[in-house]
């Protein structure tokens, strides 16, 4: 069989890597996509990847990843929404966005609308790394950005949330012209993806709670097996699934307005930055 294309965001560390060894090893052609140069280069040359840099604070280094990818790959058969992380203190990015929600979903949403064409051409599976922290998210349609109402561990959580409605909406759209899509919570991982937080949870995460907490491999199992199995008859797309197996979301995550709503405030959010390079919008 030939081997398919599965690109993987926040491939450098963590999941990501995780992830990418096990295709690797399958024989897939695995394209690794990362933040620090230095360690996406190591997981790429360990493996023998592609791999590209993309800072997900910068929205217009999606795009140019996008455009590499699509100008590459005429054929990506898995695409795995995989970068994400809890910040700190509320920032605002270059493009003018609260960065824990850009970084987590606008960039995400960004990458896979700007690949479209390609991933329906390629009946593409599109994985979308969430967690259980959706369940203390809090989506405002009118406040994505957390102007009025600010907390670290909210607004990762109101991230996640994204990261579910964005799932079951792309289905909705785009199920029928040949993408499959789910959600996953990889289970609290040892990795270093709290660094930049002033979360309580960071704490977790460098202490002796490390030895309690899954390791990569393991929180990779569920984003492998989704990439992997059949949907339809293995996994329901636009689902969001915890340990191979369907999992309770926040309650917003099931309101299908909320998510339509969600899709088009997102889009119109991401074509900010491109008004800011053409003048004349």
């Amino acid at each position: 069989m030939t081997a398919r294309t599965i690109v993987i965001t926040g491939a450098s560390d963590g999941i990501g890597a995780s992830a990418a060894r096990t295709f690797s090893k399958q024989g897939e052609q695995v394209v690794v996509v990362g933040r620090s140069a230095e360690k996406t280069q190591r997981i790429a040359a360990e493996i023998g990847a592609d791999h590209f840099i993309a800072d997900f604070a910068e929205l217009a280094q999606v795009r140019q990843l996008a455009a590499q990818l699509k100008e590459k790959y005429p054929r990506i058969d898995v695409l795995a929404n995989n970068a994400g992380g809890i910040m700190g203190k509320r920032e605002l990015t270059v493009d003018g966005h609260e960065k824990t929600f850009q970084v987590n979903h606008l960039a995400q949403f960004l990458l896979t609308t700007e690949l479209m064409d390609v991933l329906t051409a390629s009946n593409a599976t599109v994985i979308n790394t969430s967690s259980a922290a959706n369940g203390f998210g809090k989506l405002d349609l009118f406040d994505l950005d957390s102007a009025q109402s600010y907390s670290t561990n909210r607004a990762y959580g109101t991230g996640k949330l994204a990261n579910i409605l964005f799932t079951s909406e792309l289905h909705r759209r785009f199920g029928a012209e040949g993408i499959s899509t789910a959600a996953f919570h990889p289970g609290v991982v040892a990795t270093n993806f709290a660094a930049e937080s002033t979360s309580p949870m960071r704490h977790a995460y460098k202490t002796i709670l490390n030895r309690f907490l899954l390791s990569p491999e393991q929180g990779a199992d569920t984003l492998v097996w989704l990439a992997t199995a059949t949907p339809g008859q293995d996994w329901i797309s636009g689902a969001y699934y915890a340990k191979r197996a369907l999992a309770k979301a926040n309650k917003q995550a099931y309101d299908a307005e909320l998510a339509r709503e969600l899709w088009e405030r997102s889009a119109a959010m991401v074509a900010q930055e491109l008004d800011k390079l053409d003048p004349r919008g």
